[in-house]
């Protein structure tokens, strides 16, 4: 069996060992080093949020029986994409490969606060009143399909080899139950990862209620795009304690904790005047 034929019959396995062994790892460490002290119920909490990762995991087999890997491999036999037409060595197209695809994750996560009808889906996301490993994989089934068409268009435009597109996948989960936990970092620690990976602390202030720092550090996985493109914020002005996570027009349990209400949040209310670094609400829920 060669590698392609390995991967093929064994990425469900692989993918789904990765995130429950980095789910549990997380979740351990949240209980042994919390970094703050949640807001409301656990339960109701893990039991809606991970209601609506099996949902979604439900759908997305249903409308796309072909995940990203098998897209790869589709690319590989028609000879479709960039590293497809180039000579590059593998190693070098492996690398460029998961970098180049998780600018692309940076870039819709930009998107996905820029554009309105887009926030109203990413609302879901961010509407959850407390920040941990959950939060990681709580996304609105209608988003999650929107990033998987995106992720196999740029696939088959870059044409990476199958294994980057594992590890892509793999790391990209992996780091969002990470940088979603809710751990506590040595500070030196913490100021020496984020040169390289996304942290906890550098991507919960992302998640706070205040519009500039919610425009801010969008990525996931790389923290380098945001000290590129000008989105870099190092710590929240409440500081982490002292912050408030969520969105201001959602901050009841009935939208944010129970699985009815984040899959109605898109459909309610209005959003109007929302850009980048500009977010004004001139109704209760806009």
């Amino acid at each position: 069996m060669d590698l392609k034929d390995f991967i093929m019959s064994n990425e469900m396995s692989i993918r789904l060992g990765f995130f429950l062994g980095i789910f549990t790892l997380v979740a351990l460490w949240e209980m042994i080093s919390p970094r703050r002290r949640l807001q409301t119920s656990k339960v109701i909490r893990w039991t809606n949020n991970l209601g609506l990762v099996f949902f979604n995991s439900f759908i997305v087999r249903l409308v796309f029986p072909t995940a990203a890997v098998g897209v790869a491999v589709f690319a590989s036999d028609q000879g479709w994409g960039l590293f497809n037409y180039i000579d590059t060595p593998f190693w070098l197209a492996v690398l460029v490969s998961v970098v180049v695809m998780d600018f692309f994750i940076w870039l819709q996560h930009v998107m996905v606060h820029a554009v309105p009808v887009l926030w109203r889906l990413h609302r879901v996301h961010h509407a959850d009143l407390d920040y941990d490993v959950t939060t990681g994989a709580r996304f609105h089934t209608l988003e999650i399909l929107l990033s998987m068409l995106i992720k196999f268009a740029v696939i088959l435009l870059l044409g990476p080899p199958i294994v980057a597109v594992v590890i892509f996948e793999v790391v990209l989960n992996a780091t969002a139950m990470f940088n979603h936990g809710n751990v506590r970092l040595p500070e030196t620690l913490d100021r020496f990862l984020r040169l390289v990976v996304v942290t906890p602390d550098m991507h919960r202030v992302h998640h706070s209620v205040e519009d500039d720092e919610t425009n801010s550090n969008f990525g996931f996985s790389l923290p380098w795009w945001d000290r590129l493109f000008g989105t870099y914020r190092a710590q929240p002005r409440a500081g982490h304690e002292g912050m408030t996570i969520g969105i201001r027009t959602f901050r009841e349990d009935k939208w944010c904790s129970w699985l009815p209400g984040m899959l109605a949040i898109p459909f309610v209310g209005k959003v109007q005047d929302y850009t980048i670094n500009r977010r004004q609400w001139k109704t209760p829920h806009e």
